[in-house]
């Protein structure tokens, strides 16, 4: 199969599709690979590892996209990219389409298969595409909370661990999946006050299982939410609704009522952010100010470490990538249950329930969409 590789060109998106040694590995079961110039430079990857592995180097993204049937890239394609895509084309890569409507619209009239890494499954029931980089995403949000919290950048001027004599920062993580859980290690990790809140009883026993009595875990209400976020210096939105917007648990009247220079991590601002005065930021300018509140809302944020989330990120995709270029992407799709449910978007017909009802499209079974593809 020919596999495209464009440089990203989303604002500070740094990372890219394939690392020199997944394309290798493609490279070796007979696949051409083509990868734009300066695709991989900001992860120390130049040209020549490229080269070096097998890829040809085209010249700039129209390139890659004439020679590519399967193109692999990180972050949802911006509206130059998805008038590229054709109906021979499949897209793979992160889209969170449920608040994007323009780019749901753009991706039904190319005609393409689009599979979101989001929602691809496994066996479990779990995000395997989506969990290296939640990982990445939680511990970096307690950094980029802990700095936020600095007066300098609008922040109450409080250490998130404290020292003797004077308390640690209280920190609130709003959901205990894979961002909640890599948040938590990091603020406990150092010496912050932490309280988890989930409404699934079964993850908060293992999180207090994994973390003992150091971590405090709550159960959600309308009452207890509240009461948290009211109390906290740092308040982490770790959310996540399979390919459906993230639900505003902090309202905006919450957010007027907290801590002057108390500070806000929206880590699902990806599928709309989980405080209702979120909106999309970017690395350069991260933080802005509602109420005296610091709300940091970075759109991209495994951006900022391209070359430790490009890697991970990798790790997980290649077997994927593996499977849609080795067994033929009708194939794959249709007998792969977990990789089917990435496709979001076949052949103009939207196949994601919570996309198609959040946008007002009809949804299409996956399976029914790939036979009207192939009779096509």
């Amino acid at each position: 199969m020919r596999i495209g590789v464009p440089k990203e060109i989303k604002r500070e998106e740094r990372r890219v599709g394939l690392t020199p040694a997944s394309v290798d590995e493609l490279v070796r079961a007979g696949h051409a690979v083509c990868v734009e110039t300066g695709a991989g430079d900001a992860i120390g990857e130049p040209d020549d590892a490229y080269r070096a592995a097998g890829a040809r180097i085209v010249a700039d993204a129209d390139a890659v996209f004439e020679a590519g049937e399967l193109i692999v890239k990180v972050k949802e394609p911006q509206a130059i990219e998805r008038a590229r895509l054709r109906p021979h084309h499949t897209l793979f890569t992160y889209l969170h389409l449920a608040p994007d409507r323009e780019q749901t619209k753009d991706l039904v009239a190319s005609g393409a298969l689009c599979i979101a890494y989001e929602t691809v499954t496994d066996a479990s029931g779990g995000l395997p595409l989506l969990a290296p980089m939640s990982r990445v995403a939680g511990r970096l949000a307690i950094q980029a909370g802990a700095t936020s919290l600095e007066a300098r950048h609008g922040g109450a001027g409080v250490l998130l661990g404290g020292v003797p004599g004077v308390p640690a920062a209280r920190v609130v993580v709003l959901g205990g999946g894979v961002v909640g859980t890599n948040a938590i290690q990091m603020a406990l990790g150092l010496g912050a006050d932490v309280t988890v809140v989930d409404r699934s009883v079964r993850v908060l026993e293992g999180l207090a299982a994994r973390f003992g009595p150091a971590l405090r875990t709550v159960f959600p209400t309308g009452a207890s939410i509240e009461e948290q976020v009211l109390g906290a210096d740092l308040v982490v939105g770790a959310v996540l609704v399979k390919g459906a917007a993230a639900p505003h648990l902090v309202t905006r009247d919450m957010v007027r009522r907290m801590k002057r220079g108390a500070v806000l991590v929206d880590v699902a601002i990806d599928q709309g952010g989980c405080f209702e005065t979120s909106r999309p930021t970017t690395h350069t300018e991260p933080t802005y100010v509602v109420d005296g509140v610091v709300h940091y809302c970075v759109a991209n944020m495994p951006g900022a470490v391209p070359r430790t989330a490009t890697q991970a990120l990798n790790h997980a995709t290649l077997p994927f990538v593996q499977a849609l270029a080795g067994r033929g992407v009708n194939k794959a799709l249709s007998t792969d249950p977990h990789l089917r449910n990435g496709l979001n978007v076949a052949r103009g017909q939207v196949t994601e329930p919570a996309v198609a009802a959040t946008h007002g499209y009809d949804y299409v079974d996956p399976i029914l969409a790939l036979e009207s593809a192939w009779q096509g």
